[in-house]
């Protein structure tokens, strides 16, 4: 069964030789047909000049280079629309998936599992990070109505109608992780521990965290709308006895509380987090009905099949 691998890549100019050798290694003598596709994310460096000449020593190897940095989300998902494979392989290109760990994953794809992830351990990790991933991942359960267990991301292996699946999903703002447990099918769970960066940065920064965080709570239902709908009828009901206690007390003694300040401040702090809730989802609506595509490709690799891509995706 033929195997695509895609690599979203950005900025990683120092490491693709290095991923590219311990992949050969991993999948010598136990894939036989295999392609990479190589996502350039709109690299700042040498990163395309890198793919290029991967592709032109090992035939198994292809690039897609992005018009600019459309973000990882878009790059997985054009990497994902020029697949070929009947199983389809998503991971990073820093080394931190591990490649050899395809050699137990694959086995469960091909036992009847529609998709293998690899779920990350937090053994080792310091509790300034595991605790706020933990939470968030709790959080994500509630509010997105999906099973994502602790640790799980990009790295995974679908089967060809699981990534027929997710590609049928036409949202613009687009969260992968909670789109492959929404598509469902049956799943396996393979656990492994981040591999330590060989070179470079990680591209994730605290901000760039924060907003892929939020489009994870808010791109499957309107729950955190209907909360600010409970949470404001509470601190209503909350404002209104407390009015009345007021009333009751100034009645009785002739004492009088200072809750006008406390009230406005209060109930403004609110409003404004309940206005933001609400911008949110309208800002989404609006990008949505731009109908924009996620990313443009500035140049395909002469050996990727053309027929995969949209005509959105090529620029004259």
């Amino acid at each position: 069964m033929y195997l695509s691998l895609v690599v979203p890549c950005l900025n990683e100019e120092h490491g693709l030789q290095r991923f590219h050798d311990a992949l050969v290694a991993a999948l010598s003598g136990r894939v036989r047909d295999y392609e990479v596709i190589l996502v350039d994310d709109g690299s700042t460096d040498r990163t395309l000049r890198e793919a290029r000449r991967l592709a032109a020593a090992d035939p198994r190897v292809r690039y897609v280079s992005l018009s600019r940095n459309f973000g990882k989300e878009p790059a997985m998902l054009c990497g994902l629309r020029h697949a070929l494979g009947d199983r389809v392989a998503l991971l990073d290109a820093d080394l931190q998936h591990p490649p050899e760990l395809l050699r137990r994953m694959l086995p469960l794809l091909d036992s009847g599992y529609d998709q293998v992830v690899a779920c990350r351990t937090r053994s080792g990790e310091r509790g300034w990070r595991s605790l706020p991933a933990r939470a968030y991942y709790r959080a994500a359960r509630r509010f997105a109505g999906v099973r994502l267990p602790d640790g799980a991301g990009d790295f995974r292996v679908l089967s060809r109608r699981a990534v027929d699946a997710v590609l049928s999903l036409p949202e613009h703002h687009r969260f992968s992780k909670g789109l492959f447990a929404w598509i469902g099918f049956d799943t396996a769970y393979v656990a492994f521990r981040d591999a330590p960066r060989r070179s470079g940065g990680s591209k994730w920064t605290f901000g760039a965290l924060v907003d892929h965080g939020i489009d994870g709570l808010t791109s499957f239902n309107a729950k955190p709308l209907r909360i600010s709908l409970y949470l404001g009828a509470l601190v209503a009901c909350a404002a209104g006895a407390w009015i009345a206690r007021a009333a009751a007390k100034a009645i009785v003694d002739g004492s009088r509380a200072p809750v006008g300040g406390t009230l406005l401040i209060g109930m403004g702090g609110l409003q404004l987090c309940f206005l933001g809730v609400l911008g949110e989802y309208l800002g989404r609506t609006y990008v949505e009905t731009k109908r924009r595509p996620q990313y443009l490709v500035k140049e395909l690799g002469p050996d990727v099949s053309a027929h995969r891509s949209r005509p959105a995706e090529l620029v004259p």
